[in-house]
């Protein structure tokens, strides 16, 4: 198997499925001959043409409603919005038109639409080009919304995506394109939504967390282990909604302790539901409230470097709050 970063196997998923499928198709600002703004459609356009990796206006709000046009009438296209920061535009079209097609046309009508999103904060990204919006999704029926960390997942899952009859929301953390890289297998493969994955088995308590924070996470749990003697069960969700919430509470279950750690606003975020999931549904097994670790609630990531470190949970942050609960 080859070594592949993040951004390379999310591009190898693409160019796949449209060399297999030419229903499938690219659309988004800058996608054909600037290959995308972190280059991921970089080569697709002189493989496929200007029809099927279309270069659109900087208009969201189009971008996804052309979709969703063309996704009823037979196509697969898959959108890009270039920084999560820019979807509320196109939030209208996902949620009003994307969501509902399939029930108010009682499954007449599917829409096989994929809406992929870089997210996360970024040094210098502030105001518009560092937020983690997930769950302004995760309460919509009839979306999905993934969010896989590593390239092997979300090669596969990408995949599922593409071939989903329904509307698909695929978060891409920006700081882990190029900071994550695995063997990914170059044989045809997908994996299914809707299911979470445990990367490490521990007895002493559970973190679950997505993105670059999961990475922080896996850091901390070898660190805890030889340091401190604290097995950790590591749960990573891989979809966001809806969530494989038996998964979460097996090892809620096992453990006892559990913390979520996210780097979006804490309140109302995706850690709000997984703890009140736990909270619910692990209760008689619990030897410590349930734990959430994220970003404050602010309006936006600041500018300033020293502010922004303050305020993203970084690996030292996540340690002491996976400590805590250890020793709880």
């Amino acid at each position: 198997m080859a070594v592949r970063t993040l951004l390379q196997a999310i591009h190898d998923a693409l160019a796949e499925e449209m060399r297999s499928d030419e229903r499938v198709m690219v659309l988004g600002e800058d996608v054909g001959r600037a290959g995308g703004v972190f280059r991921i459609t970089e080569g697709l356009q002189e493989e496929f043409g200007p029809y099927r990796v279309l270069d659109t206006p900087l208009a969201e709000s189009l971008i996804v409603g052309s979709a969703i046009g063309l996704s009823v009438n037979g196509m697969r296209p898959v959108a890009e919005i270039q920084f999560a920061d820019f979807i509320p535009p196109a939030f209208d079209q996902i949620v009003s038109e994307a969501a509902r097609f399939h029930y108010r046309s009682k499954g007449a009508w599917s829409v096989p639409l994929t809406i992929r999103v870089p997210y996360g904060a970024v040094h210098g990204g502030a105001l518009y080009h560092s937020q983690s919006n997930e769950a302004y999704f995760c309460q919509v029926p009839g979306l999905k919304v993934v969010a896989p960390t590593f390239p092997a997942d979300a090669k596969g899952m990408l995949k599922s995506a593409i071939r989903d009859p329904n509307p698909v929301l695929f978060y891409e953390h920006k700081r882990t394109y190029r900071l994550l890289k695995q063997e990914v297998p170059e044989e045809e493969y997908t994996l299914p939504l809707g299911r979470a994955k445990v990367h490490r088995r521990g007895e002493d308590i559970t973190v679950c967390s997505y993105g670059l924070m999961l990475q922080y996470v896996l850091e901390a749990a070898e660190r805890l282990s030889g340091e401190h003697g604290v097995q950790t069960e590591v749960v990573e969700p891989l979809t966001l909604y809806p969530l494989d919430r038996e998964t979460i509470l097996e090892s809620a279950r096992k453990t006892g302790k559990f913390l979520v750690v996210v780097e979006a606003n804490i309140t109302g975020s995706v850690a709000a539901e997984i703890a009140a999931t736990v909270a619910q549904g692990a209760f008689e097994w619990l030897d410590a409230p349930v734990m959430r670790l994220g970003t404050p609630d602010v309006p936006a990531a600041a500018f300033a470097r020293p502010l922004m470190d303050r305020l993203i949970p970084d690996r030292t942050r996540v340690e002491e709050a996976m400590l805590e609960l250890a020793r709880y």
